[in-house]
């Protein structure tokens, strides 16, 4: 019985923080950084704040726990979507479809990563966090192109392979920043469409062969 209870409590104990983690995030959507306070956030999560401090040692603590949370999902769910068991190419296009669709294009995660964004700069901490998540994108990205152009019997040196695995990040993030701010303008899969043939093109393919 002692082990069972012992697992229990350290479920509790990650459940808990994770719940303190979504209240952040809620009263961020709601009031910005600025007035997203201990106390706020302790209420929405039915908490004292004495409590949080169990957890975090401030608010700039959870604020960056909050942070990575917002950038593992943008970045775990593409990542998952390119799973193993498929071919190199189908592998690469949901990886594509994932990055500009529901639910990685999504209002709210769009303005709580504009919230945190301006942090960047001034605090490390953050900077770290967005980093490793970039690199994290950029090294699926590598990855899926280097079995891309092996299963197609395509010579690409290491170089050019992250030369167009940074490209590709890039065209990416924008067009998730418009299927997230417009999302009413496109109509349905037609963004999705967009980024494969924007895809081949880079790559230099045939028009159609990642669709």
């Amino acid at each position: 019985m002692t082990p069972a209870r012992r697992s229990y409590i350290r479920a509790s104990e990650s459940e808990r923080r994770e719940d303190l983690i979504l209240a952040t995030l809620d009263c961020i959507a709601e009031s910005g950084i600025q007035g997203a306070t201990v106390r706020q956030i302790a209420n929405r999560a039915g908490v004292t704040a004495g409590l949080i401090r169990h957890y975090f040692t401030g608010k700039d603590q959870m604020l960056q726990a909050a942070y990575r949370a917002v950038m593992n999902g943008m970045t775990e769910l593409p990542i998952a979507a390119a799973h193993e068991g498929e071919t190199a190419s189908v592998r690469l296009r949901r990886f594509i479809i994932a990055n500009v669709t529901p639910p990685v294009t999504n209002p709210r995660t769009l303005s709580l990563w504009a919230a945190f964004i301006s942090h960047l700069q001034t605090d490390q901490t953050f900077a770290a966090i967005h980093r490793e998540n970039y690199l994290a994108s950029l090294t699926a990205m590598e990855a899926l192109l280097a079995d891309f152009f092996e299963e197609r019997g395509t010579a690409v040196s290491e170089r050019q392979n992250r030369s167009f695995a940074i490209s590709l990040n890039a065209l990416i993030d924008g067009l998730w920043l418009e299927g997230t701010l417009t999302s009413d303008l496109f109509a349905e899969n037609e963004l999705a469409d967009s980024a494969l043939a924007s895809v081949e093109a880079l790559l230099r393919l045939k028009p159609g062969e990642l669709a």
